[in-house]
Order: structure tokens, then sequence, then C-alpha cells
């Protein structure tokens, strides 16, 4: 019986990197890898689908699933995980100085059903106390125009949102018209230089990680989709392609961990690895996939989905992902 042939869109990780060049296949499966930004292939998978498994935003992808009669599936493979503490950013002469100053204040956002900005608020409400109603909500993009498309932006009621129809949120950072930005991309104006923009957490790293160690969340930005045709018509590739993606991020920990010659360019890469796997990972599986071993991350953020109108009702992790594939294969032996 000859495989059937899939298109697959996602960025170039080196955890999938195999799955590129073709040293995993999925059982079955021929796999056609179209390597690309993410922004395109959210927009273009959530638009079009216009191939058959695609990386996707979560927040997007929760949002479309809260709806009803989403054109794709998801399987629980998280190809970007990322902290987003690092996202504040403030006028270096401003009157915000920490984060408890930012009640009250105007807070640009490029998105609000973004993924990062949905962890930073969640942050922001669950762990230092703010509501999301103690701060004046201004949507735009941090260096150009927001990106509004794909999703409804329905805050709770109460929640002020003021969508802005052009400008830049790091210029109105500067000339004072917010007091503070969010967003996943730092602003231009900072990294080329100008210095009256800067983080709220300069030593971002040690506060990301007191929150990892308070809370157990590890933010989960991408999963991946599956055109829900494709799905359908083959539920049987769930688990083949979960599988595919376990193996290829599993290959990538081992070339991590090589001491034998540098498979990746940074100095001390295994020692830097085996402090993460002990203080992140302690039951031994690097980056996990699956949804038991990343339950504490998945249910906060779909609880934070809901809270802040990112979804119209709260979802739960066995209702997003398929099935056939909740779990790595290994976990499923006796």
């Amino acid at each position: 019986m000859a495989d059937i042939h899939l298109t697959l869109g996602i960025n170039e990780y080196d955890h999938v990197r195999d799955l590129f060049t073709r040293e995993v296949k999925p059982k079955g499966i021929e796999v056609t890898s179209l390597v690309m930004e993410v922004e395109e292939t959210f927009k273009r998978f959530l638009a079009h689908q216009e191939w058959d498994i695609s990386e996707i935003s979560f927040a997007m992808s929760c949002q479309a699933i809260s709806r009803g009669k989403a054109p794709f599936v998801l399987i629980p493979v998280f190809p970007s995980r990322l902290f987003r503490l690092s996202g504040f950013y403030i006028r270096s002469d401003g009157s915000v100085k920490n984060v408890e100053d930012l009640r009250g204040k105007k807070v640009g956002l490029p998105q609000w059903a973004q993924t990062a900005t949905t962890y930073a608020r969640g942050w922001l409400t669950e762990t230092i106390g703010i509501p999301l109603n103690q701060i004046d909500w201004y949507q735009l993009g941090p260096n150009s125009p927001g990106r509004l498309d794909n999703t409804e932006e329905k805050p709770p009621k109460g929640v002020s949102l003021t969508n802005l129809p052009d400008g830049s949120l790091a210029d109105m950072l500067v000339e004072g018209e917010i007091d503070a930005l969010i967003t996943a991309d730092p602003p231009r104006r900072m990294l080329s230089g100008d210095p009256s923009i800067t983080r709220l957490y300069s030593d971002f790293e040690s506060v990301e990680h007191d929150y990892f160690s308070q809370t157990g969340i590890f933010p989960i930005m991408h999963t991946v989709a599956l055109r829900r045709s494709t799905y359908e018509e083959n539920p049987w590739i769930a688990r083949n392609l979960f599988n595919a993606f376990e193996e290829a991020k599993n290959n990538s920990v081992r070339r991590m961990r090589d001491m034998n010659v540098s498979q990746i360019g940074l100095p001390w890469i295994q020692r830097h690895v085996e402090r993460i796997e002990t203080e992140f990972f302690p039951d031994g599986d690097y980056w996990p996939y699956g949804v038991e071993r990343n339950r504490t991350t998945i249910d906060a953020f779909l609880r934070f989905c809901f809270d802040q109108g990112v979804t119209t009702r709260h979802l739960k992790a066995e209702e997003i992902f398929v099935k056939e594939a909740l779990e790595p294969f290994h976990q499923l032996r006796v």
C-alpha cells in the first residue's frame, strides 16, 4: 500500500529538523515540509488551510475551537514554548517602575488573542493580583498596525480595550500616550539602541524562573494542527505524526547532549541541558509532548483564555486534542 502524501507548514526548529531531512518519517506518510515564518504560517492556515499539517498559535486555535466547527484538529505537540515576562516594556523615564505601578495605567498590546499576551495577562491577574479592569488596554502593532485578522476580540464586560487604527505602540510609549507595552516581539526602537524604552524586568530570567517555581506553568506558545478533512479521512495519521514529532524531538535532545562534537553552537550546552532537565523536567522527558505532563500549563492557559474572553467557553484539554494522540506512545505500554 502506498504512503499518503501530506504537506507540513512549520518554522525551522531543531527539534523538528529530522522531519525536514526525512531522518524521521511518519509511518505510512510522505511529508513535504514548507518551512516559513510563524506569522505567515498562522495566517495562511487559519484562513485557507493551505497544507495538511501546520504549526498554529495556541490562543488562535483555542479561539477557533470555542466558536465551533473549527476546520482543523490539534495534536499535543508543542514546537514553541517561551516565558513572556521579558515582553513587558516601559519608558525609561516613565511613571511605571514596577509591576504594581500598572494599576490604572494605559497598556498597549498587538493583539488581545495573541498567545503571549494571554499568558502575560494571566500572570498579572492570578499571580500579581491586578484585575483586567484596572488597566486601560490599547490594541495596535508594536511597530506597525495590529494583527487583528482571524480573531474576534471580546474582552470580558467592564474591561476597556480600544482598537487603534494606525501608528505604533512603541512610538506611543516613547511619547507618553501609553505607559507600558506587552509584546512578544521587542520594539525595533529599543533594538536599534533607543534608550527611552526598556524592559520592566531587566533580569527577566530570574522572575520567570520564580514564576515557574510558584505555578508549574511553562508557557506553550504553539501547537500542531491537522486539517480536519485530512484527519477525518485517515484518523490514524494523528498518532503516526505524533510519534514522528516525538522521535524528532528526542533526536534533537541527543544532539544537545552530545559531548563529542558541538552540534549546537553554545558552550557548555550539556551542563545547561542537565540543569534545565533537573529543574523543569525531573521525570526525564525533556520538552514533553502530550497532555498529562503538560496538564498544569494547558489547564492554566485554557482558564486564562476563558477568563479574558479569548474563548467563548472554558475548554478542556481532552476536547481540543484528538483522542488518538493524547500521550506519547511509550506511556501507553504496560
